[in-house]
């Protein structure tokens, strides 16, 4: 067969205007935090300085807060006709601002524009345009006859899809009649002010979006803060036991969609070249810095030689480089903290004694990368099969019976996710039926729709998001 080669496609860095400084977004108004502290915010593909963003003190989250409070009386009184508008309309802008939103949220989260662009931005859009068709059906959502909105929402989103995780959390919250203050990661904060903006553009009532960014210092405040009501947190288990422990004995409504070890599951009769595309989108989707990433790879001994040479040609094709490259298949690293931590377990996995792999990749000489890797000889009792890696590292271990498969897929503290590779439905079933998993998907993964509750069980958190179950947790019932 020729070999092609490719020439390079990049998008435009023209088609978004991002400002020197930032602040914050509250009341309606950007201004900037009360001591003035302020940090900035890199491109993890250049380690270039894109912005300069205020940092949110308790100050500041406070006054976020009382903004929200004010807002809640009337947002909330509103017929849920009129908050549908709304939520259409920032979904319409959202569409037509998609381009620029996209290439944003690859230049501050290193994903590629492809990605973004294919992804990201239409899913965003879809949960606010769903949700908007749930505001005034709220008396039929089976949560009672009149359903009453909790108040204000503080929510926490993560980095690794940062105007995603601000759909799944603002869209429901607004539909139900909440106000939020919610918090970006610190890595990439952009894309959530750029969603300030398109508040305003689209008319929203002052206060009924605040966005403070910071640290988890500034997410210790809100999540603590006793104005607010109710507190949605995407991230690490780590950081939402911590939470938790901060929310016990309130009032306060929480839900939690924390780490991930998903196993994905390949039995003999599966279509190989279809499930080795499901094991890569699995695993090297956004650089594998996804929380239901289909980290461990169960196959069937059967087929274990057949597939893992099918999975080593196929990585071989993997484009690893500038995220602004629409033929990249795998972006940056979203921060040096995160590539030391992806390096630091691919070390233990090779001093554990399981076998690494990856194919030749030239990888660009400043920014965070890391290239995909396959880890066979894998075991349960190693680190790398049993922690979270976040990155694009795949665990290998195999199974002989069904049995075997989900006592395996089961072997782990979290329950986020699981994928089943098989022709016949029968066995889907039953396979589904004993995982542990919140999301079960049956020869494909990672597949999302606004439709569809999401969330795990064990220390993968609580609460469900997404669907009509995502409506719940806003709402006192």
């Amino acid at each position: 067969m020729p070999v092609f080669e490719y020439a390079p496609a990049p998008e435009s860095r023209a088609v978004v205007d991002i400002a020197p400084s930032y602040g914050l977004f509250i009341d309606g108004e950007f201004a900037e935090a009360a001591d003035g502290k302020v940090f900035k915010t890199v491109s993890p593909a250049t380690e270039e300085s894109l912005s300069e963003v205020a940092h949110a003190g308790a100050e500041d989250v406070d006054r976020a807060v009382r903004a929200a409070r004010t807002a809640f009386g009337t947002w909330s009184a509103l017929p849920g006709s009129e908050r549908a508008k709304y939520l259409f309309r920032i979904a319409r802008i959202i569409q037509e601002r998609s381009r620029e939103l996209a290439v944003l949220e690859s230049l501050d989260n290193g994903k590629p524009i492809r990605e973004s662009r294919d992804t990201d931005l239409p899913l965003v859009a879809a949960h606010f345009f769903y949700y908007a068709g749930w505001a005034d059906k709220l008396a039929h959502a089976g949560y009672g006859p009149d359903p009453r909105p909790l108040g204000v929402a503080g929510q926490v989103i993560p980095w690794n899809f940062p105007l995603l995780m601000l759909a799944w959390k603002i869209a429901p919250a607004l539909a139900t009649g909440n106000t939020v203050v919610l918090k970006p990661a610190e890595t990439t904060p952009l894309s959530a002010l750029f969603f300030a903006d398109i508040c305003r553009q689209a008319g929203l009532p002052r206060g009924v979006v605040n966005i403070v960014t910071g640290d988890g210092s500034t997410g210790a405040e809100l999540v603590a803060h006793p104005g607010v009501e109710k507190v949605a947190f995407t991230g690490s288990t780590e950081v939402g036991k911590a939470i938790a422990r901060t929310v016990a004995g309130t009032r306060k409504k929480l839900t939690l969609e924390l780490g991930g070890k998903a196993a994905n599951i390949v039995f003999d009769d599966a279509p190989i070249d279809q499930a080795v595309e499901g094991v890569i989108g699995g695993i090297f989707f956004n650089q594998g810095h996804v929380c239901c990433a289909g980290s461990r790879l169960l196959v069937q001994e059967s087929v274990q030689d057949e597939l893992l040479d099918a999975l080593k040609r196929r990585m071989r094709t993997l484009r690893v480089g500038d995220p602004l490259d629409k033929n990249t298949d795998i972006g940056a690293i979203n921060s040096a903290e995160q590539l030391a931590r992806i390096r630091t377990l691919a070390d233990a996995g090779e001093a554990e004694g399981a076998e690494r792999w990856a194919p030749e990749c030239e990888l660009p000489s400043t920014g965070y990368w890391f290239a995909p890797t396959l880890f066979t000889g894998v075991t349960q009792a190693h680190r790398i099969a049993r922690e979270e890696i976040f990155g694009p590292v795949l665990s290998v271990l195999t199974f002989r019976t069904p049995d075997e498969a989900v006592a395996k897929a089961n072997n782990t503290p979290y329950g986020l996710s699981a994928g089943i590779w098989t022709e016949k439905g029968s066995r889907i079933l039953a396979m589904a039926d004993k995982l542990r998993a919140g999301v079960v998907w049956s020869n494909t993964f990672n597949k999302f729709d606004p439709t569809s509750p999401f969330g795990g069980y064990k220390e993968s958190g609580y609460g469900r998001e997404g669907g009509r179950h995502g409506l719940e947790a806003y709402l006192d019932v």
